[in-house]
């Protein structure tokens, strides 16, 4: 028999390269879930930490104005303190009427040799008054 003719370890070979691609494949999928699970996560905090600090309307410029107005510093605190009890922590900003918050949250990959990932999102939130129906 030729020396050529030997394909011993072939199979091992092909079964290797298989693996390797549907660990990768697994990866993808585990890892690729957890980063858009982690991103509608921090897309919930920012909105819900938004919604607790535009509810801070200054009612005394609301009553003597009719404008609407937030307590910047009450806005900043009742959304600090969602995100704080969540055990998480956001960037606030108040402008007149419109609280923004921007929540970043990091994630550790469990199948893929990759470092850790952050995901980012904010999100805003208005103060309305309701005219009676």
């Amino acid at each position: 028999m030729s020396p050529f003719r030997d394909e011993r370890g072939a199979l091992s070979t092909f079964v290797a390269v298989i693996a390797l691609a549907l660990l990768m494949a697994a990866g993808l999928a585990v890892d690729g879930g957890r980063k858009v699970a982690a991103l509608r996560e921090a897309s919930h905090l920012a909105d819900n930490a938004a919604r607790a600090g535009a509810q801070a309307v200054d009612l005394d410029t609301l009553r003597s104005s009719g404008e609407l107005r937030l307590r910047p510093d009450e806005a900043t605190s009742r959304a600090t303190d969602y995100l704080a009890s969540l055990g998480h922590e956001g960037q606030i900003q108040v402008a007149n009427d419109t609280v923004t918050v921007t929540v970043s949250l990091t994630v550790n990959p469990v199948l893929l040799p990759l470092g850790p990932i952050t995901v980012t999102a904010t999100e805003a939130a208005r103060a309305i008054t309701e005219e009676p129906a």
